[in-house]
C-alpha cells in the first residue's frame, strides 16, 4: 500500500519526538484532499533523512497535531552518490523542471549558476528570492512524489566565478566536493574516461551544466585551471534542461543507485 506521506520540518517536532504538528498548507491537504480523519495513520518525513509512523490526534482549519508511534525507513533510501547539480539560469519552467527531476533522481543541493549567456537575468534579491522559494516548493513535493525523506537545498543564485572561487582548491571550499566536472559541448573527455567509479564512490562531486547558449571560452578556461573536468555527452546537441537531467541519471548510474 501506497503510503500517504506529509512533510514537517524539524523544528514542528516536539523535543521528546513523541508528536508533530503539521502547518496549514499539509494540514489542508490532509483533511480536505484526503478527507482523513482522527485516528488514521500517516507518514511525516523531516527533509533532513527521517520518516516516522504517526496517528492523527487533532485537526483544525490551519493545523494537525500528530502522535509519532515509531521512526521508521524512509520509503526510499537515499542514494549514496552525494551529487550537488549547478545549472545555469533558464527561462520559463524549464529551471522547474530540472528542480524537479533532479529532486526525483536523488540529487542532494541545486545550485543556480549566472553565466554569461545564462537564459534569465535577475531583477534584484527580491526577485531571486522569489525565484528559490518556488524552486525549493518543487523540490519538497518531488521529495514527497519519489518517496525521498531529504529535501534538496535550493540555493540563491550565485555567479559562474563565485562558484569557481568557493570550490577552489586553496583553503576549505564553502561547498562539498571531491570531484568537479563541468559538462560542455566542446573541448572535454567522454565521462567514462573523466571519472574513475573506485576513486569517487562514496565521495562528493559537483556537475556544472551550461545554459542553452553554452559556455564562452574563457568560461571553460578557466573552470579547467580551476581543476574542472571538462565532460562532453556526445554528437548531440541537447536542450539546457535536458542536459541537466541527463547528467544526473548518468552518475546516479555510474556512481549511484540508478542501476
Amino acid at each position: 500500500m501506497t503510503r500517504r506521506r506529509f512533510y514537517a520540518p524539524p523544528s514542528s517536532f516536539a523535543g521528546d519526538r513523541q508528536s508533530v504538528r503539521l502547518a496549514a498548507d499539509e494540514a489542508r491537504h490532509l483533511r480536505d484532499v484526503l478527507r482523513l480523519q482522527r485516528g488514521d495513520q500517516i507518514y511525516v518525513f523531516d527533509g533532513a533523512g527521517k520518516e516516522f509512523h504517526c496517528t492523527i490526534e487533532d485537526s483544525g482549519r490551519d493545523f494537525a497535531q500528530l502522535g509519532i508511534l515509531a521512526e521508521v525507513q524512509p520509503a526510499r533510501l537515499e542514494s549514496p552518490l552525494d551529487l550537488t547539480l549547478a545549472v545555469a539560469l533558464l527561462k520559463g519552467e524549464k529551471f522547474d523542471l530540472v528542480v524537479q527531476k533532479a529532486t526525483e533522481l536523488g540529487a542532494k543541493r541545486v545550485l543556480p549558476i549566472i553565466t554569461e549567456r545564462a537564459d534569465v537575468r535577475l531583477r534584484d534579491d527580491r526577485d531571486a528570492n522569489k525565484r528559490v522559494a518556488r524552486w525549493q516548493r518543487i523540490a519538497l513535493e518531488a521529495a514527497k512524489q519519489s518517496g525521498r525523506a531529504v529535501v534538496p537545498e535550493v540555493t540563491p543564485p550565485r555567479a559562474f566565478q563565485s562558484l569557481l572561487e568557493e570550490l577552489s582548491a586553496d583553503g576549505q571550499p564553502a561547498l562539498p566536493a571531491s570531484l568537479k566536472v563541468m559538462f560542455s559541448e566542446r573541448d572535454g573527455k567522454n565521462l567514462t574516461e573523466a571519472i574513475s567509479r573506485q576513486e569517487i564512490v562514496g565521495r562528493p562531486m559537483v556537475a556544472l551544466v551550461g545554459s542553452e547558449g553554452g559556455w564562452t571560452d574563457e568560461e571553460i578556461a578557466s573552470a579547467h585551471q580551476a581543476g574542472w573536468e571538462i565532460v562532453t555527452l556526445g554528437g548531440r546537441t541537447l536542450r539546457a534542461e535536458t542536459a541537466a537531467i541527463v547528467v544526473v541519471a548518468l552518475l546516479q548510474n555510474l556512481l549511484g543507485d540508478l542501476k
